[in-house]
């Protein structure tokens, strides 16, 4: 919530220093807007190890079981 809250403002800032000739509401919108950026690759990055490791953990079978269930037969 905390990252769409700081997204809106970012726009807003940009929409503002657009329409005025107020320095601040531009500097303002391109660090809210790196912001975002750099906090939108972080989220991504975990993501997708998240999505990665559920995905060995519940479609696939571990190694080292597929072993030594093997070597029993």
């Amino acid at each position: 919530m905390f990252l769409v809250l700081l997204f809106v403002t970012a726009l807003t800032s940009i929409m503002i220093y657009l329409r005025t000739d107020n320095d601040i509401f531009g500097l303002l919108g391109v660090v809210m807007s790196l912001t975002c950026l750099i906090w939108g690759l972080v989220i991504a990055h975990w993501s997708v190890h998240i999505l990665a490791l559920f995905a060995l953990l519940f479609f696939g079978k571990p190694v080292a079981v597929a072993t030594v269930e093997s070597r029993h037969r």
